[in-house]
């Protein structure tokens, strides 16, 4: 009976820190609307150029089926760039740490090609890997590996250096100090960079599909676009924004269960 309280108490935290946060995007997303309709209402733009909410929402109903089809496409792009970066990012990082060669050859590298914009190559990516899936799957992994990278490796370098002088006193190799205590401390710094990265993955799978898609939210507002349907774009726009949201939400529930022992203050 005693440890049935403490166990609650840690069960609802994260459902608390949840619903705060839900209502903070609600909240702020009901002063967008009330600003955007009061833009409408003061300077009556024409419809092509902004929409106003109501006809935003009347698309997200009439064509509810096209906008979801869609939706599934840029959202698979997203999760497997997602997790393909990742896993990269993950194993750059400790090959870098496992190999002090590996660690100079490799670190200026990836700080040279950090420095070039991903999406200016979206065009080369789809001649390389055609208007299908591959390409958008390339470009999203592409713009997750390097935080991911970036932020692991930067943990697994400032390891406590008492902690490396106490591995040095025991039989322990340098990989398995690498794996045993090396990586689970740099893990915060792999979570952080993993949350920023996160959102920007169905930035990435639409970017790519800009370039050249059959079918995708970023293809859909092209599609509209070059219609003056934009009351279409800013549907796309907002289901992008959803996703955006319930994927970084995912990370970050699935990131804390990873590392139970960090707490962020409130």
């Amino acid at each position: 009976m005693e440890d049935t309280a403490p166990r609650r108490r840690r069960v609802r935290r994260p459902l608390g820190a949840t619903m705060a946060v839900v209502r903070d995007v609600c909240g702020g997303l009901a002063a967008v609307v009330a600003i955007w309709q009061a833009a409408i209402w003061l300077f009556q733009p024409p419809g092509y150029m902004l929409p106003a909410p109501a006809d935003v929402i009347a698309v997200l109903v009439e064509r509810h089926d096209m906008l979801l089809r869609n939706a599934a496409v840029t959202l698979a792009e997203a999760l497997l760039g997602l997790l393909f970066g990742t896993l990269a990012g993950a194993a750059a990082a400790i090959g870098m740490a496992a190999s002090p060669i590996a660690n100079r050859l490799a670190w200026p590298l990836l700080l040279v090609l950090q420095a070039i914009p991903v999406f200016a190559i979206a065009p080369l990516l789809v001649v390389w890997f055609g208007f299908g899936l591959a390409s958008k799957v390339v470009m999203t992994s592409l713009v997750i590996f390097f935080p991911v990278t970036s932020a692991f490796a930067d943990g697994i370098r400032r390891t406590d250096p008492f902690l490396l002088d106490a591995c040095a006193l025991t039989a322990a190799t340098r990989w398995q100090t690498l794996m045993a205590v090396r990586v689970p401390m740099a893990l915060p710094g792999f979570i952080s960079g993993l949350r920023v990265a996160a959102p920007l993955a169905p930035l990435a799978a639409v970017v790519g599909e800009w370039v050249g898609a059959a079918s995708g939210l970023g293809f859909l507002m092209i599609q509209a676009n070059a219609r003056m349907q934009t009351g279409d774009v800013f549907a796309a726009l907002f289901i992008l924004a959803v996703l955006t949201l319930a994927l970084r939400a995912c990370v970050d529930a699935a990131t804390a269960r990873l590392v139970p022992w960090q707490r962020e203050a409130p």
